[in-house]
């Protein structure tokens, strides 16, 4: 892809990734092809903010877990209501490293396809 198009793409979905990984996916992006272009805006990238906000309002019953797809720790959450609350203050801190190292975890395997 065209050093441009690539940047313009990183420089809109920066917040989505953690900042040292961004160099990285900016090389793999400019070796990708156009035809994969497609791809990448149909990934479902989750928005580590918003994360952030359902974690607040019911992170006590799993519900981010769930959301980022960790759906073994969102049914452990769920039934220790949030480790009995310990988990819960924890994962208000984690909750958005967690949510952009998935992103990352989907971009790569995007870009491998």
């Amino acid at each position: 892809m065209e050093a441009q198009k690539v940047d313009m793409y990183l420089l809109t979905n920066a917040k989505y990734f953690e900042s040292q990984h961004i160099p990285y996916l900016r090389e793999k992006l400019l070796a990708m092809d156009d035809s994969k272009y497609v791809v990448l805006h149909s990934l479902n990238l989750k928005d580590p903010t918003m994360i952030l906000v359902i974690s607040i309002l019911v992170g006590g019953f799993g519900i981010d877990r769930f959301i980022i797809g960790d759906v073994g720790l969102g049914i452990a959450k769920l039934l220790t209501c949030g480790g009995f609350w310990i988990w819960y203050i924890v994962d208000l801190f984690l909750i958005m490293g967690r949510t952009r190292e998935v992103n990352f975890n989907s971009m790569q395997l995007a870009l491998m396809m």
